[in-house]
């Protein structure tokens, strides 16, 4: 058996332990939602499922996967290759909702029952991307920030490994408006990086 062949059954039969998960079946509706294969050359680190996620079971399948798309630069389709981009959750299901209307932080177990096993099985990305701070305070072990605000603004210290980014839900307009360097530096940087990982891009970026 070659070794991405081994590679790739090794995966499978970790994902297909994950898409059974019941952990956190107490505190929640399990259906865990996780894109990913030996090939894909770039991971995705989000936050937790939300509603929609939940409903469809397609990551980002919202107005924050159209706003993060267009930061990367690619479309659905190159989005949803998992041969080219795993999209993985600090928690693969559903949280519910706060009393605001907002959803709940992913559940700890979950991390703890599957970061390490999981990115210990799947192939060294060239480039992962860390949406929002318990991505950061996991995968950075240490070197994150005080805060989201600060850790993005010093992604050149995590690059060209990792790129930290803000949640791209839409509540943060006000963010973004207040940190005009995220779209003048660092989108055209990793829509470059992105491009050069696994193509796709929508536009030339100087």
């Amino acid at each position: 058996m070659v070794r991405g062949t081994r590679e790739q059954s090794k995966l499978s039969r970790l994902l297909a332990e994950i898409r059974v998960c019941r952990i956190c079946e107490a505190h929640l509706s399990p259906r865990p939602v996780i894109h990913a294969s030996a090939t894909a050359r770039l991971c995705i680190v989000a936050q937790a499922p939300g509603i929609r996620v939940h409903e469809t079971g397609i990551s980002f399948n919202d107005p924050s996967g159209d706003r993060l798309r267009e930061w990367m630069g690619v479309d659905r389709a190159t989005f949803y290759d998992e041969s080219r981009i795993a999209i993985i959750g600090m928690g693969f299901c559903f949280p519910g909702h706060d009393a605001n209307g907002g959803d709940l932080p992913p559940r700890k177990e979950c991390a703890k029952a599957w970061q390490d096993k999981l990115f210990a099985t799947l192939p060294k990305s060239e480039l992962t991307l860390l949406v929002g701070s318990y991505a950061f305070d996991w995968h950075l072990r240490g070197r994150a920030k005080a805060n989201v605000t600060e850790t993005v603004r010093a992604w050149r210290e995590y690059a060209p490994r990792h790129i930290p980014l803000p949640h791209p839900s839409w509540r943060n307009n006000g963010w973004l408006k207040k940190n005009p360097w995220f779209s003048a530096e660092l989108l055209p940087y990793l829509r470059r990086r992105v491009s050069a990982v696994v193509g796709g891009a929508k536009q030339a970026v100087p």
